[in-house]
Formats: structure tokens, sequence, C-alpha cells
């Protein structure tokens, strides 16, 4: 097998063994590269139709291109698609200018804590990776969470021979990560063999690409004329930007992804 081949597998068997163990579990679908990617391995893992729901918590400041590729896929796909929103924060005005943290908290992890919740969810997938950001580097592939929905990083059982923690007391629900162990670069390098679809921010227009997509007011792109896969994965060969580096929540502060996630941000 090649590297990809070794990943993709190591990714069906972690997303098999989460369904075989809590059958009451969701995908979380961001609409980006990687949650994406993690959904098309779950169509694989399960033959073409994944059985169980796609959540997307919606803070109702995704870039249009998110909604429409949403819109196409879900349909096209089949998903049994769930859309939660934070709709009373909206209603009192929630928005990024009252911080990255406290807009964050609110539309996400706040939003997220109650579909957990509200559906009963044992365990949520997740496509986060550790190369992305220096907190998940802390992360396990699967990673219990207490009946507040904290992450107690400091505190891991050992993963050891693909043998994973998965005892939950009362109230606690796993977070599972298949693709903990892929890099930016393994990501779009099997894109690009599988030929699945992406949103067109990643790719360059004007001399201007999203390396990282989120929520509009808080992403900015990079200067690249990567305008299909194949330069997308030159460029990152040879690049010294980091990957959110466009992404301002990460930039105001360096503790913000540590807190977000310790309460319960994806």
């Amino acid at each position: 097998m090649n590297s990809l081949e070794k990943l993709e597998n190591n990714s069906i068997y972690i997303i098999r063994e989460a369904y075989s163990r809590f059958r009451n579990i969701a995908l979380l679908w961001s609409i980006g590269k990687d949650s994406t990617t993690l959904l098309w391995l779950c169509r694989k893992a399960f033959f073409g139709k994944i059985p169980f729901p796609i959540l997307h918590i919606d803070t109702s400041y995704k870039f249009q291109a998110i909604y429409d590729f949403r819109k196409k896929y879900a349909k096209d796909w089949n998903l049994q698609l769930i859309i939660e929103k934070n709709e009373r924060a909206l209603a009192n005005g929630m928005n990024n200018s009252l911080g990255k943290f406290e807009c964050c908290d609110s539309l996400k992890t706040q939003t997220l804590k109650r579909a957990v919740e509200k559906h009963h969810f044992k365990a949520i997938i997740l496509g986060i990776r550790r190369d992305e950001h220096g907190i998940r580097a802390k992360e396990r592939f699967f990673s219990t969470r207490n009946s507040d929905h904290r992450w107690d990083y400091g505190n891991q059982a050992p993963e050891l021979w693909d043998l994973y923690q998965a005892h939950l007391e009362k109230d606690q629900h796993l977070r599972v990560h298949p693709l903990l162990g892929w890099r930016e670069i393994d990501v779009w390098n099997y894109i690009q063999q599988e030929k699945i679809p992406v949103a067109d921010l990643y790719f360059s227009k004007n001399g201007q690409r999203f390396r990282s997509i989120g929520c509009e007011p808080c992403c900015s792109p990079i200067p690249s004329k990567a305008n299909s896969l194949a330069k997308i994965i030159a460029e990152l060969k040879t690049t010294k930007i980091a990957e959110r580096s466009g992404r301002s929540q990460d930039k105001e502060d360096s503790y913000n992804m540590q807190k977000l996630r310790s309460l319960g941000y994806m």
C-alpha cells in the first residue's frame, strides 16, 4: 500500500469502529476540505450510504459558496443533514465585532454542545488534523468529553496498537478524529486522487485564494496563483505560510484555540 492507501484504510477503520460501538453518532461537516474529505471516507466506509446524520453548525456568517455547496451535495449524496444555529444569540446581535472568542464560543461551541444534548449523540466524528494547529496535536483518535463537554487535554488515555478508549460515563460523549494523522498535503493529494468536490474558495481568483475557510468576516485570502488541484499541491511543497494564517481567531490570541477546545469547540 502507498501512504494514501494506508491513511484511507486507517480512517475507515476508525469510522467503522466508532459506529460499531455507538450507533447514535453524527459527522460534523463544516463544508471545508477536511470535513468533506472525511464525509467522502464515511461514504466509502458504508458503501455510499452514510447510516448516521451529518451535522452542520451554522453561524449564519459563512460564505455563500459554502451554503451553495452544502445544498448541492446534501442532495446529491442523499445526506441526513441536520442544521443547528444559536438563534437566540443571533437575535441578540452576536457577531465577530463583539470579540472573536466570544463569537466562536457562542455561535459554534455552545451550538455544538446543545446539538449533542438535543439529539443525544454519544459520538461526534470530526475532520481535524494534528498538523493544522498546535492544540490539536494533543488530541487522541477517540477523545472523551465530560458531562459539561469539556476536554481534559492533560489527562488522556494512551492509544497503543490501535486500541481506542471508548468507555463512557453517564452524560459523557466522544469526539472521534479519523483524519488526525493526515497532513494538509495528504488531504489535497487524496482529493485529487478521488476527485472529491470542494468549495471553489480554495482555488485562486485574481491572485488570491483561501487556504482555510469558515465564517466570511474572519477569513482572509492568501496571495496565490494556485487555480487547480495540481497547483495547490505544488504550492504546499514550498510555502512557508501557515494554514490557518487567514483565520483571525487564531491570530488574536495564541491561547484562543486551546480555550475554545477545552470548552467543547470542534
